[in-house]
């Protein structure tokens, strides 16, 4: 079966991704498939800048509002549902465009999830315990054991931690070269595409848009979420802000710490966003102009090209 060629738009949080693909979405005539691996939540809007009511009215958007918050939404459950839609629109005669907010999920889509080695439930069991104890603890172990893991896995992310270092314990080899020894070939050929800025420039708008999620009612959002019976420590309450607000009201910090904390640990993801694009399996990064300088221009162009030199004899 031939696979369609994505027009995937990749980048660091803040840096103008969404607006980038809607506009090249537009120009193409494409549908977009989300990234993310929190907007696929219910109910989470602020906190994950999900597109507005009127983006979505100007392109379709898939694998937003897809998930109960209360329940874990997993790779593999992205990866049926992302390829799902893809057929869908590619049936349509129309171009996908996949927005990566989470890139580990790119990965999935583009390279293929490998298959799970052995572990030992007794591992598993001794780390659970060991992170309730002391997660910082095995943060820096899993720095020690596996430095590429620890780079791109946030470390409150405690589901992705006690995985990598389970795996290494079990088998005696880091996660990150099971990854490296699978010989994997693109499940799609891809386009792929960042907008371009400065790192000031990324960090100032950074700010602002923390700024603006609490402006907008973040704290009541998710004090909606706990109060429908999302569990204060599921995945979904690991996002950022949404872990910071949790906090807030929890009264374990003050309100203007809880702000401070989300700025920080957006910086940090963007950091180790900007990493995993340095050095992405799936292929090379084109940067081009953010959509405010004409961005969909020089995508529409370089899709084009791409277009035309997969299709020439």
């Amino acid at each position: 079966m031939t696979r369609p060629t994505l027009l995937v738009v990749v980048g660091p949080t803040g840096s103008g991704k969404s607006r980038l693909a809607l506009e090249a979405a537009e120009r193409l005539g494409g549908e977009i498939v989300s990234a993310d691996a929190f907007a696929v939540y219910r109910g989470m809007d602020i906190g994950t800048d999900k597109p507005d009511a009127a983006s979505r009215a100007r392109v379709p958007h898939h694998l937003i509002d897809v998930a109960d918050p209360r329940e874990r939404f997993s790779a593999g459950e992205f990866l049926r549902a992302a390829d799902e839609a893809i057929a869908g629109i590619t049936a349509r005669g129309r171009v996908p465009v996949v927005v990566g907010g989470t890139h580990f999920y790119v990965r999935a889509l583009l390279l293929g999830l490998f298959p799970s080695p052995p572990v030992d439930p007794a591992v598993r069991a001794r780390l659970e315990r060991e992170w309730e104890e002391n997660p910082r603890h095995l943060v820096a172990k899993l720095r020690e054991v596996d430095p590429e893991a620890a780079g791109r896995i946030p470390p409150a992310d405690r589901q992705r931690i006690l995985r990598a270092l389970e795996v290494h314990e079990s088998t005696g080899i880091p996660l990150t070269e099971h990854w490296r020894r699978q010989r994997r070939k693109l499940r799609y050929p891809a386009v792929l595409v960042a907008p371009e800025r400065d790192r000031a420039e990324l960090y100032a708008r950074i700010e602002a848009r923390v700024e603006r999620m609490f402006r907008s009612g973040l704290v009541e959002e998710v004090r909606s979420l706990l109060a429908s019976g999302v569990p204060a420590g599921s995945h979904a309450m690991k996002a950022i802000g949404y872990r910071e607000v949790v906090e807030y009201l929890s009264g374990r910090t003050e309100l203007e710490e809880a702000i401070r904390r989300t700025a920080i640990a957006t910086r940090h993801l963007a950091k180790r966003q900007i990493t995993w694009l340095r050095h992405m399996e799936e292929g090379p990064v084109q940067p081009v102009p953010p959509a405010e300088d004409g961005g969909a221009n020089h995508l529409e162009a370089l899709w084009r090209r791409a277009r035309e030199g997969r299709t020439r004899p």
